[in-house]
């Protein structure tokens, strides 16, 4: 029998298929409905939320108070340290989707500037930071390979930083800013000491950024506007600084001197006219310095045994009390014995019976030491923290050391009587200069000043007025010791210090260098004086640390002092005082 075999089509696949469809269909549905709810419903509040996850607040630098010195007779400012526009390149971390590739990137571009691997791969894995401050300092075309690169998360903008227009005129006045971490302050001189005023106040902006970390406009959220700094006007003359400094550049490389310093003041207020050292530094290029030590301005922070350049504030203080007149006589042996010590003259010879012109014209130690017997040890000292030494001058430069004159607190003879000569106590460069000022101003001793005036835009904010800080002697004792000290210049070792018609006063000393207790061959060298005698118009320092060309000041630091004393002569149109010629 046949069978006839009948197709028969199962309705279960069918119904599955209708339930695919269903789900699909549906599915489709909620998507568009999620789709037109984002896009148009929505959109405000996501576009908000998306703008606070990129939301900064970033400061607004401030700009940086710039500081002036001037000219004789001229009302033109010349900045020594101002700012410049340069470019910072700075990482977004939360927009870099893969560091390793960010790193590959940006390493050949970094790694010139002396950042380490290490360093970069830390600030690139920060990964929900919106600014890592990268390179600083940047020219344009120093920053074009990093704009090339075009790569999210890297940023740049622009940024002021300090230039210093005059290179190493007076870099050790003003110091430098520099950068501390991620952000820049002063460091040494002006730079530090007036840090507060100079770096005002930073502003603050609240904004939206894009991808680059960049503020959208229109998409500021708050802002607090930066106050400038205050800009320094300084008592410092320009055409007298350049001069002077180059100066004493010469004569420590003629004389083979270790470092130099100069300073020359008006005797009349305080105000310094010059203050540099030797060797110096370009303040723009201070990372390239080796060493450091000259950061450190030696006019206010080095302390030294000055010598025989003490001698005239011994002598006008036993002049100041009656106890001496100049043509008192002695008798020099040569050396004296003092608490059973024995104190020679620089040569160990005697001159006889001589007065205290003579003492200070042939630089007799024993002439001092009579002189300080005359007055006591009490007096002495007294006279000689009148004097300013043991202090700080209070000028406005910082890491000013006091000097140390505590050997006169000490029980025995020996420590005045050393002292009495520029031995066993310390002083300043500053010290020195204002007390030889102090002679020159009728025997008033003022406070030195380097700040002209304050200012900030357009008006000047402060001004300094001269200080007197005491009657040290009588303006009787500081004519005589002006006159003494012009003979010195004119008849005794020192007359390569003066300057043809004119009477300067001045007195040498080379003061030994004590190592490790022992006073031993170096020496350190100085000439200071003032003039012209009648009518003073500066007052100077000139020291030289250990040169190695020449035994005595007289033929080292003298014929610096007189060159620059010439100049200043002719620089404020001096009229001769008819001094004989030298």
């Amino acid at each position: 029998m046949t069978r006839v075999r009948h197709n028969r089509i199962s309705a279960v696949p069918e119904k599955r298929l209708y339930l695919v469809i269903g789900v699909v269909f549906i599915f489709g549905m909620l998507l568009t409905y999620r789709v037109i709810d984002l896009q148009i419903f929505k959109a405000s509040e996501l576009q908000a939320q998306a703008i606070r996850q990129q939301e900064t607040v970033r400061n607004i630098p401030a700009e940086r108070g710039k500081i002036f010195i001037s000219e004789y007779s001229s009302s033109t400012l010349y900045p020594v340290a101002t700012n410049r526009e340069f470019n910072q390149t700075y990482l977004i971390p939360q927009n870099i989707k893969n560091t390793e590739t960010a790193f590959n990137a940006l390493w050949d571009l970094i790694e010139p500037y002396g950042i380490s691997e290490e360093t970069l791969r830390y600030r690139l894995s920060k990964e929900n930071d919106i600014y890592e401050p990268l390179l600083h300092k940047l020219t344009k075309e120093q920053l074009a390979p990093f704009v090339q690169l075009g790569m999210p998360g890297l940023g740049w903008e622009s940024e002021n930083w300090r230039y210093y227009p005059e290179g190493d005129l007076v870099a050790q006045l003003t110091g430098f800013v520099g950068v501390k971490g991620e952000s820049l302050f002063g460091q040494y001189g002006l730079e530090e000491f007036f840090e507060t005023e100079l770096a005002g106040e930073d502003g603050i902006i609240e904004g939206a950024t894009d991808v680059s970390g960049r503020l959208l406009q229109g998409k500021e959220l708050g802002r607090k506007e930066p106050k400038s700094g205050i800009d320094l006007v300084l008592t410092i003359d320009r055409t007298l600084q350049t001069y002077a400094c180059k100066k004493l550049s010469q004569r420590v490389a003629e004389v083979a001197a270790k470092s130099g310093t100069v300073i020359v003041v008006d005797p009349k207020t305080g105000a310094v006219l010059v203050m540099c050292s030797s060797p110096s530094f370009d303040p723009n290029t201070y990372n390239e310095v080796k060493d450091i030590g000259v950061y450190v301005n030696p006019a206010v922070s080095a302390a030294y045994e000055l010598g025989s350049i003490f001698k005239p504030f011994t002598i006008a203080a036993a002049l100041n009390e009656d106890l001496i007149t100049p043509q008192t006589m002695y008798m020099d042996d040569g050396f004296v014995m003092v608490g059973g010590y024995r104190l020679n003259n620089f040569d160990n010879q005697g001159r006889g019976e001589v007065n205290m012109i003579a003492v200070l014209e042939q630089s007799l130690n024993t002439g001092a030491v009579f002189a300080q017997q005359k007055l006591g040890n009490q007096k002495f000292r007294e006279y000689t923290e009148a004097f300013g030494f043991g202090a700080p001058t209070g000028i406005e430069l910082g890491k000013e050391l006091f000097g140390n004159t505590s050997s006169l607190e000490k029980r025995g003879d020996i420590w005045p009587a050393t002292a009495s000569f520029g031995q066993g106590i310390t002083v300043t460069p500053i010290q020195v200069v204002m007390a030889y000022a102090a002679l020159a101003n009728n025997g008033v001793l003022m406070k030195p000043y380097i700040i002209k005036e304050k200012r900030h835009g357009d008006s000047v904010v402060s001004t300094t007025r001269p200080t007197e800080v005491n009657q040290v002697v009588s303006a009787r004792t500081a004519t005589i010791i002006g006159g003494m000290l012009v003979s010195v210049v004119n008849e005794g070792y020192d007359n390569l210090g003066g300057v043809l018609g004119y009477y300067i006063a001045g007195k040498t000393g080379t003061a030994q260098l004590a190592q490790g207790g022992v006073y031993g061959s170096q020496t350190i060298h100085s000439f200071a004086g003032f003039g012209p005698v009648d009518a003073p118009r500066f007052a100077m320092l000139i020291k030289l640390d250990e040169p190695q060309n020449g035994r005595f000041a007289s033929a080292t630091a003298a014929p610096v002092f007189g060159d620059i004393a010439k100049f200043i002569m002719q620089y404020y149109e001096v009229p001769p005082d008819n001094a004989p010629e030298l």
